[in-house]
């Protein structure tokens, strides 16, 4: 992240307030967030309803400070908007709503859900004929506990869902963690694990895919205390 960057980002995110709870979680994401906006999705604002956009799917809707943040800065929604999070006028919640927010591709925020809709919006752009969109889905190490993401995995990784990325931020806030390791737990997937801080580690990661498979990059950040 160039210097001006951080110093806007930081800006954006000190203008949202009243998300205190799940501060670490909104934080944990900024990173891998401003890499795929910056670097990897083919979408912007003028393109969202483009339906060769590649599609971003926020799982870890509890915690959106930094995803409403990196929106505003690459100008999806008014910086303006930042100030009045979740207020009594405000399109801006605790949890994204796709009918409220530019960009925003789901409403999110119960965990568990990202990555069934991610399989299966990447099978409806494969039934519609559209080869080229890319579907990623950002999920917590923790949410990975929740069963229907077991199910989609075990999906995407039978079928070979080739159009599909999941990006897992891992602060170790899991319970009992996996043996082998986050990316143990996706078979028949490719895998890399970068420092989610790292952006041009990120960003490698993010276009490691073959097309061939689903495929999972793990970020690995500060242990959440």
């Amino acid at each position: 992240m160039t210097a001006p960057t951080t110093t806007h980002l930081g800006e954006l995110l000190r203008r949202l307030t009243g998300d205190e709870k799940h501060a670490p979680s909104a934080h944990s994401t900024l990173d891998v967030l401003w890499v795929l906006y910056d670097r990897v999705l083919r979408v912007s604002p003028d393109r969202v309803d483009d339906p060769d956009r590649d599609r971003f799917l926020l799982s870890k809707g509890h915690g959106p400070a930094a995803y409403y943040a990196v929106l505003a800065a690459k100008g999806f929604l008014p910086e303006e908007w930042l100030d009045d999070l979740a207020g009594p006028d405000s399109r801006l919640g605790h949890h994204p709503d796709r009918l409220l927010v530019p960009g925003v591709e789901i409403g999110s925020g119960s965990l568990g859900h990202g990555l069934g809709l991610g399989v299966g919006t990447a099978l409806g752009l494969r039934a519609q004929g559209l080869s080229t969109p890319r579907v990623y889905v950002m999920t917590g190490d923790a949410e990975l506990d929740e069963g229907s993401n077991h199910e989609a995995i075990a999906y995407a990784g039978a079928t070979g869902l080739g159009s599909l990325t999941a990006v897992v931020i891992d602060n170790r806030s899991s319970t009992h963690g996996w043996p082998g390791g986050i990316a143990g737990r996706f078979h028949g997937w490719t895998a890399s694990t970068v420092d989610g801080r790292d952006h041009d580690a990120i960003e490698s990661a993010l276009r490691a895919h073959t097309g061939a498979a689903p495929h999972v990059v793990v970020a690995e950040v500060e242990t959440k205390e």
